[in-house]
């Protein structure tokens, strides 16, 4: 089987083949578990008439072998602990709830609610403990620093995972997970690995490969951030077969992403600010994960003042895909203060919520009057259009451009016109990240930014 085949934000991609092994041949279903059936090859009943009212009713009683056997879902675990990449466990979790397995985000801490490596904090599903005597099709470690520390040193953690290699099932782990969290753990050995290149020097140098994607036999590594996507969709494929994850890579504008350009740029003004700038993105439930925690993640990065404003009564958030994020403020009190920039997440049933909001609804309309900047990602674009806000030049994501009634619709990954900015979506959120750094600072910080996040950034 050819590991993943997709085109994804210009990254070299490996080819390898692996051992023939069983994989489900269930189609994933996005956005909710898979209900695929096994049917019995044999058909029994018995049938019975009896009579009531002067009407006779026929009854037929079916084989409980006719009843069809739901297919057992892929189970896939994924720890976080103090100083996890955020960006990198997120859209593991995203990508793999979408393709159809049963996630479960365990935490190595103490507690469930785990502060990441940018600030995020997550609430996890369950405690590691609770998991050592599961079984899992699939370990799958996201890196960063001192995350991947606090994964290396617990002990349920290093058992389910030298477990998972001894059964010869997959396993995997991306940034520094494979250098620092594997590597330890002896299970590099007779592997060819990638890593992020801060790490690089401490995999053994015979077997180290400097690409993004590597696969291994049972053993998947990446080399960080920006490369989550790739990692995460050739896990789909070794989960559910080569088509599920050519569906996952149109579904997350993988596939189309070197067909358009970057970023296009209209009426250009500057954004440069004499303070460090401030910026507010509002979520709710049902809110984009990838693109809230991506966004958030790389602008944090680049040390601008990012506040995640619940739009609920509780600080605590449930994202599309079912990650629980817990925001800094509720949004009536970051309404309190003024922001250099309001970012709008994606997602029908979060962009709904948005849209109900009085408080939002005033931050736009005062944000607009004052010349402030504003964006949107994939659909909230909507948002802005139904407040009279979308007079400019803009992109969304393709379901979404056709229903907006406007000429100016652009497609592009990212599209900044003036004061506004917005993207298509999902893996054109760096872009749109990096392209808001460079604009309120130069494309020389931009540039430092994707180079950790192992993005291959263009200045034009």
């Amino acid at each position: 089987m050819n590991s993943c085949k997709m085109a994804s934000l210009n990254f070299p991609v490996t080819t390898v083949f692996r051992p023939p092994q069983t994989v489900s041949t269930a189609v994933p279903h996005f956005r909710q578990p898979p209900t695929n059936f096994n049917f019995s090859s044999k058909t029994l009943s018995f049938q019975s008439k009896a009579t009531a009212g002067g009407a006779t009713i026929e009854i037929e009683l079916l084989s409980t072998e006719d009843i069809p056997t739901p297919i057992p879902l892929k189970k896939v675990l994924i720890p976080i602990g103090l100083g996890t990449e955020e960006m990198e466990a997120v859209i593991m979790v995203n990508v793999l709830r979408q393709a159809g397995a049963d996630v479960v985000v365990a935490s190595v801490e103490s507690g469930l609610e785990v502060k990441l490596s940018g600030g995020t904090v997550l609430v996890a599903d369950t405690s590691i403990s609770e998991c050592s005597d599961q079984t899992f099709d699939l370990v799958a470690l996201p890196g960063g620093m001192p995350g991947s520390v606090r994964l290396r040193d617990c002990k349920a953690l290093e058992e389910i995972t030298k477990k998972q290699a001894e059964e010869k099932r997959l396993y995997g782990a991306i940034c520094a997970a494979p250098a620092v969290t594997l590597l330890p753990w002896g299970l590099l050995k007779r592997k060819k690995t990638t890593c992020h290149p801060a790490f690089w020097h401490k995999l053994p140098t015979f077997r180290a490969v400097k690409t993004n994607l590597q696969v291994s036999e049972e053993l998947t590594t990446s080399r960080g951030p920006a490369t989550s996507f790739q990692f995460s969709v050739s896990l789909v494929e070794q989960l559910f077969g080569e088509s599920a994850s050519m569906e996952m890579g149109k579904y997350l504008l993988m596939d189309s992403a070197d067909e358009l350009s970057r970023k296009e740029e209209f009426n250009e003004v500057g954004w440069a600010v004499d303070h460090t700038p401030r910026v507010l993105i509002p979520i709710a439930n049902g809110s984009e994960d990838i693109e809230v925690v991506t966004v958030v993640d790389i602008l944090r990065r680049a040390k601008l003042d990012v506040t995640v404003a619940s739009m609920e009564k509780t600080l605590p958030v449930l994202g599309s895909q079912g990650i629980k994020m817990v925001a800094d403020k509720l949004i009536k009190n970051a309404a309190e203060s003024t922001y250099d920039l309001i970012i709008l997440p994606g997602e029908a049933s979060g962009v709904e919520r948005l849209q109900k909001s009085r408080i939002l609804k005033k931050l736009l309309k005062e944000q607009d009057s004052d010349g402030r900047k504003y964006g949107a990602m994939c659909s909230s674009i909507s948002v802005l259009q139904k407040q009279g806000l979308l007079q400019k030049k803009a992109t969304s994501h393709p379901s979404v451009l056709s229903k907006l009634e406007s000429n100016d619709l652009v497609n592009s990954q990212v599209v900044i016109d003036g004061r506004l900015i917005t993207c298509r979506g999902f893996s054109s959120a760096p872009e749109f990240a990096l392209a808001i750094i460079a604009k309120f600072f130069d494309h020389g910080r931009a540039k430092s930014v994707a180079a950790g996040l192992v993005y291959d950034y263009r200045a034009t």
